[in-house]
This record gives structure tokens, C-alpha cells and sequence, in this order.
């Protein structure tokens, strides 16, 4: 391949438009992919808690956080606001609700104590702790998962 022997190198002004499309092109893709969603509700950090059942009957939820804060729907209530809350749900259930405590890590036993004996003095007789499952998923192992050529009928064999 040849090459003339006329060709000087470009010593003139960069044009700056090109370069500028560039990165507003750059910022723009950064943004789409970036997340600034603000997440409504209470950040509250729950424990972990493997196999366990969930509800079976309706619910209704409290969320505990850290500085013994309640929160009914997502608004902080203080204890009476949350009796009257709790029994407003009650009645308005034709079934026994179970009351949810999403409390977090660092809330104090005082506190989700003080909650149970007040779900107890409004008829809730079941009170659940939520956890979340664990981050990385516990290895399933040979012992308890069944067998396929095994009798799934509840019948214990021998």
C-alpha cells in the first residue's frame, strides 16, 4: 500500500461538538441504567430464617424498627393510635387475623413483647415474626429430599 508523500498531520482546532455528543450520550446511558427509585416504606434490616410457613389465615402487619418505632400501613403510629388500628382490622375481619412483626435486627425484646400482650388484648392469638430467606440458599441434601420412585401417599414404610 502506498501512502502520498503530501499528507501532513492535522495542527489545526479540534471541534469540541463531537466530543461533546459523545459524553452527553455517555451520561445519558448512565442515567437509564443507574437507580435513584426511592423505595417507600420503613428500612428495617429482618433476620434470616430458613424453611419456615408462612400465614394461613389473614394478616395484618407491624413494623418494628430499630428505636422501637411502630408502623401500622406504612405510617408510624404510637401505642394507642396502633390498639385502635389493630382493633379497627379485627372487626373488620370476619376471620382471626394473624398480626406480622417485621421487626428489625436491632429492636429490643421490650418492645416485641409489649406488642404481643397488645395483639393478645384485641383477640390476635397468633403472632408471627417475619425473616427473610438467607442470601445464598442452603444446599439441599440427599436425606431430606424424597426420592422419586418413593410413595408420596403420608404412609411411613418400615
Amino acid at each position: 500500500m502506498r501512502f502520498p508523500h503530501n499528507a501532513k498531520i492535522f495542527r489545526g482546532q479540534l471541534d469540541a461538538a463531537p466530543f461533546l455528543g459523545v459524553f452527553f450520550l455517555l451520561i445519558i446511558f448512565l442515567l437509564l441504567n443507574s437507580t435513584f427509585v426511592f423505595t417507600p416504606g420503613v428500612p428495617i434490616s429482618l433476620p434470616e430464617g430458613v424453611n419456615l410457613p408462612g400465614p394461613d389465615k389473614a394478616t395484618a402487619a407491624v413494623a418494628v424498627d430499630e428505636g422501637g418505632h411502630y408502623y401500622f400501613e406504612n405510617q408510624l403510629c404510637d401505642e394507642d393510635r396502633l390498639r385502635q388500628r389493630l382493633q379497627d382490622a379485627v372487626s373488620r375481619s370476619q376471620q382471626p387475623i394473624t398480626l406480622v412483626v417485621q421487626a428489625d435486627k436491632a429492636a429490643r425484646t421490650e418492645v416485641l413483647t409489649k406488642l404481643g400482650l397488645l395483639a393478645r388484648s384485641l383477640g390476635i392469638r397468633d403472632v408471627l415474626l417475619a425473616v427473610r430467606p438467607p442470601v445464598i440458599a442452603a444446599p439441599i441434601t440427599p436425606s431430606t429430599t424424597p426420592s422419586p420412585a418413593a410413595p408420596t401417599t403420608g404412609i411411613e414404610t418400615p
